[in-house]
């Protein structure tokens, strides 16, 4: 690899599972795909840091982080986008994995858990993501894995920003929350997907011909 993987200890220590290999493998077999759903996920978090900007503003801090984050994002999605076009990738609308959507439906409808929880999966997302990017980045072509290297120190960044807004939202320990949100997504990383996507768990077993009866 020409750029080494900064230290994520702290981030493997946070997640309760690594990245299955049969995601790997899935990725490496469908890189158009994880590279459009990469896209999709860069405008995603851009957005989620956009729509806490509107939501609550009177935290000064999660407002400049937020931006900071956003403008990260959209930067990044910027560069996923110019990959895809110097490699004739068309960008199609496709469906959504279960991940964030499912992490989401766990937060709390009441203030301030709502910003709490939101807060936690943001950082769940963050730490997950850099993760894969970690994962998947050695078996990548020269330019991929410069570019997905290049991206870890920043979602390190927006995980630890997360983690720590969460912490200081709440004015409280906040472990048990944590570890309750981070077993949600363990699920759903080592249960079984139907189609493979950036956060996707473990791509379902497709029959062969042979097996097909």
């Amino acid at each position: 690899m020409s750029d080494p993987i900064p230290d994520l200890s702290a981030i493997r220590d946070f997640l309760l599972c690594p990245t299955p290999d049969a995601w790997v493998q899935a990725a490496l077999a469908e890189p158009e795909l994880m590279l459009v759903d990469h896209a999709n996920c860069e405008k995603k978090a851009a957005g989620t840091a956009l729509n806490l900007m509107f939501r609550y503003l009177n935290d000064f801090e999660l407002l400049n982080k937020m931006s900071r984050l956003a403008r990260e994002e959209l930067r990044h999605f910027e560069q996923v986008l110019a990959i895809m076009e110097k490699r004739g990738i068309d960008y199609p609308h496709i469906s959504a994995s279960r991940y964030a959507a499912a992490l989401r439906a766990e937060v709390r409808t009441r203030e301030p858990d709502r910003l709490v929880d939101t807060l936690i999966c943001g950082a769940i997302i963050e730490a997950r993501s850099c993760e894969r990017f970690a994962r998947v980045a050695p078996y990548l072509d020269e330019e991929l894995q410069k570019f997905y290297v290049s991206l870890l120190k920043s979602e390190a960044r927006h995980f630890r920003d997360y983690l720590s807004l969460a912490r200081k939202a709440a004015g409280r320990d906040i472990y048990s929350r944590v570890q309750q949100l981070l077993e949600v997504e363990q699920a759903l990383v080592e249960g079984e997907d139907g189609e493979f996507r950036f956060h996707s768990g473990v791509p379902a077993a497709r029959p062969t011909a042979e097996s097909v009866t």
